[in-house]
């Protein structure tokens, strides 16, 4: 059985509507994680448009109740790849688009009075081969050269210090030499392959909780420019050059604009009537893989945290690199008795095209054997006798082709926008491009970035300057 502790801490008391009628609206939403919720936030923070937000299941249900709840400013793809593909200045503002999505993140908690807490720490990456730290070094380098000064430097083992001789004089420089002690007391593990670690601000968020605040908020906040439609999935998308319409069991939803949140692969079809097709293009273009994870409650005796392991002899896949993760932070399960939940992933699997995802599908055995012997190996904190997980659940990302984001237009037809692809590390970068998506609604025309969704048969929207 899947049983995901954010799903569990959800206790919603929002009555549920479906859409029973044919309807009209200014934006349409499809998709009810943290991705449309965001979207939503900001379009009616910062425009008069009427909204609609239209969600298969239920609110925070889908990838945002099924992740490992950890926040991170970073891509799941290389630095240096992005600068070599788009430039330094472009790679540099898509970054620093990130890094302010803290600001973002903690604005949205202040302005709606969000409960659900969320815990920063400085979270840790553990290196255990030469070949990873240089890959690391690359990166920072990049960073370090486009301004920005997030995971610039390397912890390094002294007795590894011979590293030092095959890099650059200018990645060295952002090394430095410590005892293996102090990088396996940072990493808290005893495991002696890491002999190197990098550094970052990390959080964790209970984001089923965070989004489930949010719609209740903007429901309140905007009762008659904002409606929410559960259980309502959208079989077909109809795009035309002054309109959307949405076709929802049975029921037509008419929108002059649709931005699609979703985790990009559903079984929508989407008709461009006005234009090339549409539909075969982005289905090829978003794939989905299952990550699997485990959890389990510890006594309240150390702070959160954030830390991400690469061993040595790991495979490589589609998404990149294999690597474990592990979040700790206070974890409420019964009322007033708070504990540790700590949460531990690493395992993925592709999802066939032709195959559909089911969230309730057992967890596999064999996924849970090899978290339990990595936790056992690695974490020192790990009980002796093997770890018995009090949750193990499942949860369905959306990997881009190209690893990055799609955020805007779609390039043949501007009336559907795009906020989705979360590749993996979807927390921030959702919130990230719901405040771009609203700077788009609004007319602004963001300045190009890397998250404009392309297409070599369509032109892409003219952008000012405006960001």
């Amino acid at each position: 059985m899947s049983l995901s502790p954010w799903i569990e801490q959800l206790k919603r008391t929002r009555a549920e509507h479906r859409l029973s009628s044919n309807k009209q609206t200014d934006i349409a939403i499809i998709g009810g994680g943290i991705a449309g919720l965001s979207s939503a936030y900001y379009t009616l923070k910062t425009t008069e448009h009427h909204v609609a937000l239209i969600e298969a299941g239920l609110i925070a249900h889908g990838a945002t109740g099924h992740n490992a709840g950890q926040a991170v400013s970073y891509f799941e793809r290389p630095f240096a790849s992005i600068v070599a593909e788009f430039g330094l200045e472009l790679a540099a503002q898509a970054q620093d688009g990130l890094n302010n999505a803290w600001i973002d993140l903690e604005e949205i908690i202040r302005d709606a009075n969000i409960q659900t807490p969320l815990s920063r720490c400085t979270g840790y990456v553990g290196f255990s081969t030469k070949e990873q730290a240089l890959k690391y070094l690359e990166d920072a380098y990049w960073r370090k050269k486009a301004g920005i000064m997030i995971e610039h430097s390397l912890f390094l083992a002294k007795a590894h210090a011979d590293w030092l001789e095959d890099m650059p004089a200018d990645h060295a420089e952002l090394v430095s030499l410590i005892s293996h002690h102090e990088i396996q007391a940072m990493l808290e593990t005893d495991d002696p392959q890491y002999v190197a670690a990098g550094f970052s601000p990390k959080g964790c968020l209970n984001s089923a909780l965070f989004t489930e605040e949010l719609a209740g908020y903007l429901l309140a906040t905007y009762p008659h420019r904002f409606a929410i439609f559960e259980r309502s999935p959208v079989s077909t998308l109809e795009l035309s050059r002054t309109d959307t319409l949405l076709h929802i069991t049975g029921h037509t939803l008419r929108a002059k604009k649709t931005v699609l949140c979703t985790n990009g692969f559903e079984h929508i079809t989407i008709l461009n009537r006005d234009g090339e097709d549409v539909n075969t293009r982005f289905h090829q273009n978003v794939s989905g893989t299952v990550g699997y994870m485990t959890a389990y409650l510890d006594p309240i005796d150390q702070p959160p945290t954030a830390i991400s392991y690469f061993p040595k002899d790991t495979e490589v896949s589609k998404t990149g690199e294999v690597y474990y993760y592990l979040t700790r932070r206070p974890f409420e399960k019964e009322k007033h008795i708070r504990h540790n939940l700590v949460c531990v992933g690493g395992p993925e699997e592709a999802l066939p095209e032709s195959k559909n995802y089911q969230r309730t599908s057992a967890f596999p055995k064999e996924h849970e054997g090899e978290i339990n012997a990595f936790i056992d190996k690695t974490y020192e904190q790990s009980p002796n006798d093997g770890m018995k997980a009090d949750y193990r659940w499942h949860g369905l990302m959306g990997y881009t082709s190209n690893g990055i984001r799609m955020v805007g237009p779609e390039p043949c037809n501007p009336n559907l926008l795009y906020n989705l692809g979360c590749n993996g590390i979807g927390i921030l970068p959702s919130i990230y491009g719901g405040k771009r998506i609203a700077k788009w609604l609004s007319g602004k025309k963001p300045a190009p970035s890397i998250f404009d969704p392309r297409d070599y048969r369509c032109e892409l929207p003219t952008n000012d300057k405006n960001t």
